[in-house]
């Protein structure tokens, strides 16, 4: 398994991930639990398979939220619901939403059954060791319905990933903050988006700016110096070869083969358009920038 091939995985499978922020059966599943607004909603979710840990427990693993935040959901959350009746709902909110998008049929044909085959055989090979939310998800069990398998086993996936990825980020020096600004400013983000959304001030924004430039990282014209592009594209590199080693249990051809079937499913989701524009996180391939540029889909804080 090579760490582009991890890479093109994960261009594929983050799309279909993140339904559960996105989708409209997601925010209807979380409504009926009586969470309150888009924000208690996705922590809840997300949240769920960590159990009904207090708030800085989901600050430091979710990494780029500001405390305040995550404060303003949880644990308020666990006053609506269960962590357990969270899982539930989720499960059947991706049930419906692969149903409404792929039919009846796509959601449960031979070549969606083969993917979450594939995906569950890496996810259930991740090494989890330092990586709490992907063990966390990686401890749920499998579910009976293939196309909830497969979201299940690329969310297990994505987290893993992401566990690996902010411990890149910590080996460097890039607190939640400064890890932001370095992707705006390599491209592969809207600033403003990815500020708003993580409930930062333009102080503190402005100061992770100040100490990358103080680093040589960042030049006045707020763009990557050599050095910052460096940096950027040795975070990405390490946080690519820190993903690969679930996907050896599949070998090359395998890998490869769930990509391959990925690919359409991931296309179908992009061109619904309920991906926010702006991409928080970081995505900039073929797939994406494919995609429809589309803005009224950004989460709101209703909560």
């Amino acid at each position: 398994m090579t760490d582009v091939l991890a890479r093109a995985l994960w261009e594929r499978y983050e799309p279909v991930h993140g339904l559960v922020y996105f989708a409209p059966e997601a925010r209807r599943a979380a409504d009926a639990l009586g969470l309150r607004g888009f924000w208690m909603g996705y922590f809840a979710l997300r949240a769920a398979p960590l159990g009904a840990v207090p708030a800085p427990v989901v600050t430091s693993s979710f990494y780029v939220f500001h405390p305040d935040r995550v404060a303003r959901a949880l644990p308020d959350a666990w006053r609506y619901t269960a962590p357990a009746d969270a899982l539930a709902a989720r499960q059947e909110a991706m049930d419906a939403a692969l149903t409404r998008l792929l039919g009846r049929d796509g959601a449960t044909g031979p070549q969606l059954t083969e993917a979450a085959d594939l995906a569950w055989r890496a996810a259930a090979s991740a090494d989890t060791a330092g990586r709490v939310l992907g063990a966390a998800n990686q401890a749920l069990d499998r579910p009976a319905l293939p196309h909830v398998r497969l979201w299940q086993a690329l969310t297990t996936l994505r987290e893993h990933r992401g566990d690996g990825h902010v411990a890149v980020l910590v080996a460097h020096g890039l607190g939640p903050v400064a890890a932001m600004v370095l992707k705006s400013a390599a491209g592969e983000s809207d600033a403003t988006l990815l500020r708003e959304t993580r409930k930062w001030d333009l102080r503190a924004w402005q100061a992770a700016e100040e100490e990358l430039r103080e680093r040589g990282w960042l030049a006045e014209d707020g763009t990557l110096t050599p050095a910052g592009a460096a940096v950027h594209s040795e975070v990405e590199a390490r946080t690519d070869a820190a993903a690969r080693q679930p996907w050896s249990a599949l070998g090359a051809d395998g890998g490869a083969r769930l990509a391959d079937l990925l690919e359409p499913l991931a296309k179908t989701v992009l061109h619904t358009g309920l991906i926010p524009a702006g991409n928080p996180v970081g995505l900039t391939g073929a797939l994406w920038n494919a995609a429809p540029a589309v803005t009224g889909a950004t989460a709101t804080d209703g909560g």
